[in-house]
């Protein structure tokens, strides 16, 4: 069951795999089917319903039957992304997110943009300019290399 919630991937980011994305989080079979448990990226997620009725037919379509159940804690961070993951992100011209920042108390608003250290997913270099804080999704950001001047999305740390 395990293998195929594994090869679903993610609607947004088809080069990921929900595994990959670290959103899925447990594979479980019960007398009643298969329960997969998933973590949104972020609360109010869009693509959250796409992924459980991927799973869903997934299962359905190798015979089991499969419900979805949705965990909020402990909350997604950017650093359940695998390896995997961070190199497919790469290879598709997108920069992986960096650490998530650590948070120990109070989150403070802060209506700047967040700087990020980040590269260019094409050439590697840093000269990079912020074009918009927000990409074809929430959770991405788009920037501009100086260097070769190729557009790119950054997917945000959380």
């Amino acid at each position: 069951m395990w293998e195929l919630a594994c090869s679903v991937t993610d609607p947004e980011m088809p080069m990921l795999t929900l595994e990959d994305l670290g959103v899925l989080r447990d594979v479980r079979e019960e007398a009643d089917g298969v329960v997969v448990t998933i973590t949104p990226t972020y609360s109010g997620c869009p693509a959250m319903a796409t992924m459980r009725d991927d799973l869903v037919h997934r299962l359905r379509d190798a015979g089991h039957a499969a419900r979805v159940e949705v965990a909020l804690t402990p909350a997604w961070s950017s650093d359940w992304i695998t390896e995997r993951g961070r190199q497919a992100l790469r290879d598709h011209g997108l920069s992986a997110p960096g650490p998530a920042p650590a948070v120990t108390g109070p989150v403070l608003l802060d209506l700047f943009p967040t700087r990020r250290a980040i590269a260019c997913p094409r050439c590697g270099s840093d000269a990079v300019s912020l074009t918009s804080e927000f990409g074809a999704t929430a959770c991405k950001a788009l920037y501009r290399c100086t260097d070769c001047l190729e557009p790119f999305e950054h997917v945000k740390e959380i």
